[in-house]
């Protein structure tokens, strides 16, 4: 079901209380995990497999498909550039257009789906920009890798959360397709519930192919 961005004003006081949406700012760096190896999210832990979203008829029609986590919820998001709300749909250049929500699988957090412009953009370029979109990102560390099938590029960084005093990590993958690149986020509560929610991602990732 679509629906218009201010019906994502719960979600998105969420985002802006608990800095659920989110992108990390730019200058990023390259970077390694403390063994040497490329940063990648984790991928401990089983979770079961739901529906397949992405393609004609389903919840979120996008350029890509993939297998959500059982439970998960997703919806459709279409952002009236006139809204006042419509900000909270847009960063750096790139549009949300499909909204997961965790708390029916029992976690306070989504993946969100965003779709960027240009057929042309590299999966790096569209996550840098993506990144560069959130003031409060930091300590961005990519690794080159595979989405599916398709080559992909992962961002991992901390984001600032002012009003709690803490910071928490983040993850985003890019995919370039026809129809411009799309950057897949996954935020969370906090750090605790993001990282009990990254089997969910790591499905979503593994799984996806071009719609």
């Amino acid at each position: 079901m679509r629906c218009a961005i201010r019906a994502l004003l719960p979600a998105a006081l969420t985002a802006v209380v608990l800095a659920g949406c989110s992108s990390p700012s730019g200058g990023g760096d390259t970077g390694r995990n403390g063994d040497g190896a490329p940063p990648r999210a984790a991928e401990s832990g089983a979770v079961e497999k739901g529906v397949t979203l992405g393609a004609p008829g389903s919840a979120c029609e996008l350029p890509v498909t993939f297998d959500l986590a059982a439970d998960w919820k997703p919806e459709a998001v279409e952002v009236d550039p006139g809204s006042e709300f419509a900000e909270l749909g847009q960063q750096g250049s790139a549009t949300m257009v499909c909204e997961i929500d965790a708390k029916p699988a029992g976690n306070i957090g989504y993946i969100r789906v965003w779709q960027g412009k240009g057929s042309g953009t590299t999966p790096r370029a569209a996550l840098e920009d993506f990144v560069a979109g959130d003031p409060d990102a930091s300590k961005a560390v990519y690794a080159e890798i595979r989405a599916g099938s398709l080559a992909a590029t992962e961002v991992e960084y901390t984001v600032n959360v002012e009003l709690l005093d803490e910071k928490k990590t983040q993850h985003a993958f890019a995919v370039s397709t026809p129809d411009g690149p799309v950057v897949m986020h996954l935020g969370g509560l906090d750090s605790q519930e993001h990282e009990e929610m990254l089997p969910a991602y790591e499905l979503a990732k593994r799984t996806l192919e071009l719609g």
